[in-house]
C-alpha cells in the first residue's frame, strides 16, 4: 500500500513538472526579442480591428513608364501599379509594389467614403495602366482594360480583400470617393467581373427589377430621396433637392460604377432601383 502511495505521489510530481515545463515553453513562445528589449505578446485586446478597411482603384491616365516615374516621385504614390501588358515570371503575372501595405500611400487625396475622410490612412490603392479617355468629335472615347491586365487585377485584389476582410461596399473607385474631381477607373472598368470573383459590390438584377416596379428606366424620381439613398450607401453628398454640380457628379459616379451604359448624372428610376437593391443587399452606411 505504501509503495502504491509512493508511486502515485511520484507520478503526480512528474505530471506537475511536465505541465510546468510545457507552460514555461509556451510562455517563452510569447516573448519576442527586439534587441534592446523584450515583448510579451500573449494577450490580445478585444477593442481593435484591421487598419486597412478600403481598396481603391485608379487609372494612370498615362503609359507605364510615365506612371512609374510619377508614382515614385515625391507628390503622389500608390501601393501597386498594374501594367497594361503584365510580364510573367515562372508563369505568373508580375505587379509592381511601390509602397508596402503597412505604410500609407498618397493616392486618395481629398476624398470621403461611408462617413470617413483621410482615406489614405485606412486604404490600399491600386493604380492600373490605362489612358482614361480621349476627346474627339464624337465625345469621349474611353480606353478598355485587356484580359491579362484584368486577370492580374483580380488576383491581386482577391488576395488583398481576403487578407484584410474588406467589405464589398468598401471596394470602390477614385470617382466614388472624389467624384467632384476624378473619373477613374472609368466606365469600362470590369466591376461586375470583379464581383463574380468575390471583389466589391454589385446589385442583384432581380432586386433591381423589383424596385423598378414597372416604371420606365429613365422616369424622373424624387431627387431628395435619391440623394439620401446615395448617402446611405456611402457617398458624401449634401441632400438638398438640387442637382447642382456636386449632386450631378456624385450621381454620375454612381452610374459609372453600377450602370456604365448611361452615366449622365440624371436622377432616374433605374438609378434609384439600383441604389435600393444595393442597400437591401449590403445595408446602409452605419
Amino acid at each position: 500500500m505504501q509503495k502504491l502511495v509512493r508511486f502515485a505521489a511520484i507520478g503526480a510530481l512528474f505530471t506537475m513538472l511536465l505541465v510546468g515545463c510545457q507552460s514555461n515553453t509556451q510562455r517563452k513562445n510569447y516573448f519576442i526579442d527586439r534587441g534592446t528589449y523584450m515583448v510579451e505578446n500573449h494577450y490580445r485586446a478585444q477593442g481593435s480591428d484591421e487598419r486597412i478597411r478600403f481598396l481603391f482603384f485608379h487609372y494612370t491616365a498615362e503609359d507605364f513608364n510615365s506612371a512609374l516615374k510619377t508614382l515614385t516621385d515625391e507628390n503622389v504614390s500608390a501601393h501597386y501599379l498594374v501594367p497594361a501588358d503584365p510580364p510573367q515570371k515562372d508563369g505568373k503575372y508580375v505587379v509592381w509594389q511601390l509602397v508596402p501595405e503597412y505604410q500609407r500611400a498618397w493616392h486618395a487625396g481629398a476624398s470621403a467614403w461611408r462617413g470617413r475622410t483621410n482615406l489614405n490612412d485606412t486604404s490600399i490603392g491600386i493604380e492600373i495602366e490605362n489612358k482614361g479617355y480621349q476627346e474627339n468629335i464624337l465625345g469621349r472615347i474611353w480606353s478598355p482594360y485587356n484580359a491579362q491586365q484584368t486577370e492580374l487585377v483580380i488576383a491581386l485584389s482577391e488576395d488583398i480583400v481576403r487578407r484584410y476582410s474588406i467589405l464589398p461596399q468598401n471596394v470602390v473607385g477614385h470617382m466614388d470617393i472624389a467624384p467632384h474631381r476624378k473619373l477613374d477607373p472609368g466606365p469600362l472598368f470590369p466591376w461586375k467581373k470583379l464581383y463574380e470573383h468575390g471583389i466589391g459590390a454589385w446589385p442583384d438584377q432581380a432586386t433591381v427589377h423589383k424596385y423598378l416596379a414597372m416604371r420606365a428606366k429613365d422616369e424622373p424620381v424624387d431627387l431628395l430621396k435619391l440623394q439620401n439613398k446615395l448617402v446611405a450607401y456611402g457617398y458624401s453628398i449634401e441632400a438638398n433637392r438640387t442637382n447642382d454640380i456636386e449632386s450631378h457628379s456624385i450621381i454620375a459616379a454612381f452610374q459609372m460604377h453600377f450602370r456604365p451604359a448611361d452615366f449622365r448624372g440624371l436622377p432616374d428610376a433605374e438609378t434609384e432601383a439600383i441604389a435600393d437593391a444595393l442597400l437591401e443587399k449590403y445595408g446602409s452606411n452605419p
